[in-house]
């Protein structure tokens, strides 16, 4: 039966309807043009909705959920359509007509995969994680399509063609999403086995990991272990449903909402950004801010190994003694002993960025690269270089920033799509 409808959410005046789903609203937003806010319903539903039941709370419980995921995801710099919550049972998001295809990452063989598959046996590791993809049908129980069939159907969603470069940047970008939930869910010794997701085009053309990411969206064994399962398999493998049975379930959804506020990113690192002069200034700062960009914390020092060498061996000393996560970054032109100098008295990281001129780029940078034996310290060229290097070793150990750096390289990939999309074509002699 379908929910009353309403005018009002959080605050925020609603217009139409815009659809209504087994278990969430979706109303248009005048005030926000752009936009919609998506209402949850107490209701939870399997087997395309063949079983249904009323579970009171759990509009609520899957909200916050939704909300913490996106907002981690949001906080990667991937592009998604929600922008917040606005109550306990519904959030703002970029109105999106919507890809009509369910995309499904998986990292082991479990459920219907194996049902499809004969021969593979259960657990068997996916490496990389497989994508598949569904067509959105409840009356054909979402039949399993191939990327072919997709690009063959000729959807145009919001007036953008959904063609190969689409279903490509789609497929990139559920892999990521996967991979940055995989390895946020394994801070909380949770082994996240497979999940689905989304995609829809917004009115600006934009294509977008939209619709919800909740404990309907996927499979979580803590500890690795099947039995352990706290997502809505438990419901659907349910004989008959009792009351006392939803009580688990929903207490199953309460864990897992909660658990969610357990995942942060460490902020117990930092970068310190070391310059032989003040005339260096300029430069560090270029590398401070691609440093933030990518979640690093950073302090800059000034500090000459030539002219103060005891000095510079001090401030290394002081913070080895008050961290554990530390790169160096050092910015000497000319004759550079501050990499080299640092490297021979330090097991952390060392990043030679030195400000050379292209005028004597080939003597300036030799001191850098040219380093007596037994010292480790790495060169690089350019800001941006030394930050990306330094959060690939800080990444290892901090799940957001390793995140960060998959994000840079999905745009890296999608902006190259969009730019041969533009210039392909035979022109006629």
């Amino acid at each position: 039966m379908a929910a009353t409808k309403i005018a009002e959410v959080g605050g925020i005046k609603v217009g139409k309807l815009l659809i209504e789903g087994k278990t969430k609203q979706v109303y248009d937003v005048p005030s926000l043009p752009g936009h919609s806010i998506l209402l949850n319903k107490d209701r939870i539903t399997a087997h395309n909705g063949v079983r249904a039941h009323e579970l009171e709370g759990k509009a609520k419980i899957s909200n916050q959920t939704n909300a913490k995921v996106f907002t981690l995801l949001n906080q990667a710099n991937l592009q998604t359509a929600f922008v917040r919550m606005v109550s306990d049972t519904a959030f703002l998001a970029r109105q999106c007509e919507m890809v009509p295809i369910e995309w499904v990452t998986r990292r082991l063989a479990t459920g219907s995969y194996l049902k499809r598959n004969p021969g593979v046996s259960e657990g068997h590791r996916f490496a990389p994680a497989k994508v598949e993809t569904f067509f959105k049908d409840d009356a054909n129980d979402d039949p399993q399509w191939s990327e072919e069939q997709i690009v063959s159907a000729g959807f145009t969603v919001n007036g953008v063609k959904i063609g190969q470069d689409e279903v490509d940047i789609m497929r990139q970008t559920t892999r990521l999403v996967f991979e940055i939930l995989e390895k946020a869910w394994a801070t909380r010794d949770c082994a996240l086995i497979d999940m689905k997701i989304e995609f829809g085009v917004d009115t600006e053309g934009q294509l977008l990991v939209a619709d919800v990411i909740d404990s309907d969206s996927w499979r979580l064994w803590p500890s690795g272990d099947k039995r352990l399962m706290v997502d809505k398999q438990v419901y659907r493998n349910l004989a008959s449903v009792t009351a006392a049975d939803l009580d688990v379930v929903k207490r199953n959804f309460t864990w897992v909402s909660e658990q969610l506020d357990a995942i942060t990113a460490p902020k117990d690192h930092l970068v310190v950004i070391l310059m032989g002069s003040a005339s260096d200034a300029d430069h560090c700062e270029q590398i401070a801010k691609h440093c933030q960009r990518l979640g690093l914390n950073t302090e800059q020092r000034i500090t000459s190994a030539h002219k103060g060498t005891q000095t510079t061996l001090h401030i290394v000393s002081e913070y080895e003694s008050v961290l554990n996560k530390l790169v160096f970054i050092t910015v000497a032109g000319r004759s550079n002993g501050l990499g080299p100098v640092l490297s021979g008295n330090t097991n952390y990281p060392v990043i030679n960025c030195p400000p050379v001129k292209a005028e004597n780029v080939t003597q300036d940078v030799w001191s850098s690269l040219n380093v007596p034996s037994g010292l480790g310290c790495v060169t690089v060229l350019y800001p941006e270089a030394a930050a990306l290097h330094a959060a690939q070793i800080l990444g290892m150990e901090n799940f957001l920033v390793w995140s960060k750096l998959r994000v840079m390289q999905l745009k890296n990939y999608v902006s190259l799509i969009r730019a041969d999309k533009k210039v392909r074509g035979v022109h006629s002699a």
